[in-house]
């Protein structure tokens, strides 16, 4: 292993091992729940935090491919292979490249509501606003959400993103994320797929009803990429599918993976 840094995770539970990978602002945290339910189906969940989020290292070098690395080089450290591997936005993409360049590693792949191809950036106001949390005059999570609800209208927005606050001492609060290395590349995000990336196992895609980041026109792409893929609509689900309708997520998944 040498000197590489680990990515810090949350273990639970035996059996099969199922890795979680978070989207783009988000953490390992955002999967406990569901996490805990696949443990409880026999699975050895791993909830992931990708690098410059949540509790992992920072560092200066974001995009797909060292995070794919990032990927290999934590599935080396805990001995996995034939996982179950899940990413939702950014850890879709993550999750996507990863399985074209490491096929032997995973044995069913589960991307939530993102699709191969490229995407403008569109978190710029989202980025703004984290950027103009003063926490020498912040105090408290209320006075964060104020502040950024100058930025970011919708109230379940806010609280994903504030799920990076912490406190780093007594009395000063701070963010989990690198954030002026994701701004800075941010462009990196919205990547798409290598050309010729080709993943030839069960595949499955998770739709929110009324998300726009899968739509008919994508269907095309994706079994370009994922000859076996099926693609699933979850109901009632914006972006945040796996938060917005947990039972329907969790039993899509479920159904699949068994």
């Amino acid at each position: 292993m040498g000197d590489k840094e680990i990515l810090h995770s949350n273990i639970i539970g035996e059996g099969r091992p199922f890795v979680i990978l978070h989207g783009f602002l988000g953490m390992s945290d955002n999967w406990k729940t569901l996490g805990n339910q696949f443990s409880e189906a026999g699975f050895q969940v791993h909830l992931v935090d990708q690098r410059n989020h949540g509790r992992s290292f920072h560092s200066d070098l974001f995009n797909y491919e060292v995070l794919v690395e990032d990927l290999k080089n934590y599935c080396e450290a805990h001995h996995l292979e034939d996982i179950v591997l899940l990413g939702h936005s950014m850890g879709g993409k993550t999750a996507m490249l990863f399985a074209t360049e490491y096929p032997e590693l995973v044995s069913k792949l589960i991307i939530a509501d993102i699709s191969p191809r490229f995407y403008p950036v569109h978190h710029d106001a989202i980025l703004e606003g984290l950027s103009n949390l003063n926490f020498e005059e912040l105090k408290t999570r209320g006075a964060a959400d104020k502040v950024l609800s100058n930025y970011v209208s919708d109230f379940g927005t806010r609280q994903f993103l504030l799920k990076n606050l912490y406190w780093i001492e007594k009395g000063k609060l701070a963010l989990r994320i690198n954030l002026d290395v994701l701004k800075e590349n941010v462009s990196e995000v919205g990547e798409a797929l290598p050309m010729h990336a080709k993943f030839d196992k069960d595949t499955l895609f998770l739709r929110g009803d009324k998300s726009e980041y899968i739509s008919l026109q994508d269907e095309a792409i994706i079994t370009r990429h994922f000859p076996l893929a099926k693609i699933i609509t979850i109901a009632n689900a914006g972006h945040w599918l796996h938060a917005e309708n947990p039972e329907d997520f969790y039993q899509a998944v479920i159904d699949f993976v068994n």
